[in-house]
């Protein structure tokens, strides 16, 4: 079975590592750029360790409506702000050899942080997960057509990611994408789990969880639409079978695929709130997707805080979501579920 093989090689003390070298200081385009090149160069090291071909993706953008990177847990369409011009950069890995035939699946994580937080959860854990992810599909025989990508400006309003679905959409088939967001931290404290305002009334069956559990933050959430569903459950059958085994809560935005679900979110609060990653630019592309996350804010305390430290997280849970999530990746659903 691929994910005993992918959890015999996963390696938390090398999860460890990328974390701690990532997240011992804030990394960002505009705030912080010398430690933002000097975290792509270890991304970039690393993937090219792993065997991946690794290719810088300039973009240059300008009146751009987005978020402030301020220190702070409000969601970024609460944070609002017209940015005049950004220039920033993505990178795209792929490995040699993988058949060019297949629909690519794209996992990705953001690499930057809000001002003044070296970002340990957010989000080095998702960058640290999709380094592991690349050695775990580095040592296969067969090369699947998975695509990694790291993105810039998360915390500016999702801005890099806006323009990797745009170019993607143009340049390649896309099976989906995987968003790695905020994935390592997990306590199994009653009552640290919260949820959003409304939550329970518009997600009843997975507020019941959370209550069954006595609100404990032990789970990785699985975020996706009617276009991902089969995906998502793939994931947490994965997840089951590693070691330790990873409890899995799957949630299904209602929403379609494309702008009109985008609108359709201005209207409801609670909707929003699953929106806020790297995954909402390829739903709004129209490109199926479905996110990862320990749900941030509404768990960890230290989110987007100077204590959101490598000391917090759980290094061998954060290896399990590695591995299915790239147990997930080589097998992801030959069709959308129907």
């Amino acid at each position: 079975m691929l994910v005993r093989e992918l959890t015999e090689r996963a390696d938390p003390l090398r999860l460890r590592k990328d974390v701690e070298f990532l997240a011992d200081r804030p990394r960002s385009r505009t705030r912080a750029p010398e430690a933002m090149r000097r975290a792509e160069a270890h991304v970039a090291s690393e993937l090219a360790a792993a065997g991946w071909r690794t290719e810088r993706q300039p973009f240059d953008v300008r009146w751009q409506l987005g978020a402030t990177d301020r220190q702070g847990d409000r969601a970024l369409s609460f944070k609002p702000r017209l940015h005049r011009r950004l220039t920033g950069e993505n990178l795209l890995a792929e490995l040699p050899g993988a058949d060019p035939d297949r629909p690519t699946v794209v996992v990705g994580a953001h690499l930057d942080t809000v001002d003044g937080s070296p970002g340990a959860d957010d989000n080095a854990s998702g960058v640290a997960a999709l380094l592991e992810i690349a050695r775990l599909l580095g040592g296969l025989p067969q090369p699947p057509p998975v695509a990694l990508m790291v993105f810039d400006m998360e915390e500016l309003g999702l801005i890099g990611s806006r323009v990797a679905a745009r170019r993607l959409r143009r340049t390649r088939r896309i099976a989906g994408m995987v968003c790695l967001e905020s994935v390592g931290y997990f306590t199994s404290e009653p009552g640290a789990q919260k949820m959003p305002a409304g939550f329970g009334t518009a997600f009843p069956a997975v507020a019941k969880e959370v209550r069954a559990a006595e609100h404990r933050g032990d789970f990785t959430l699985v975020v996706h639409r009617r276009s991902t569903q089969d995906a998502a459950l793939m994931w947490r059958q994965a997840a089951r079978a590693t070691e330790p085994s990873l409890p899995a809560i799957t949630l299904r935005d209602p929403r379609p695929d494309g702008a009109l679900g985008a609108l359709a979110g201005l209207c409801a609060p609670p909707l929003m709130h699953l929106s806020r990653s790297d995954h909402a630019s390829f739903w709004n592309a129209g490109i199926p997707a479905l996110m990862l996350t320990g749900t941030a804010s509404f768990r960890n305390h230290r989110y987007h805080q100077p204590n959101d430290t490598p000391d917090t997280l759980d290094y061998p849970r954060l290896a399990a979501v590695a591995v299915a999530t790239a147990a997930t990746a080589v097998a992801w659903p030959a069709r959308s579920a129907g």
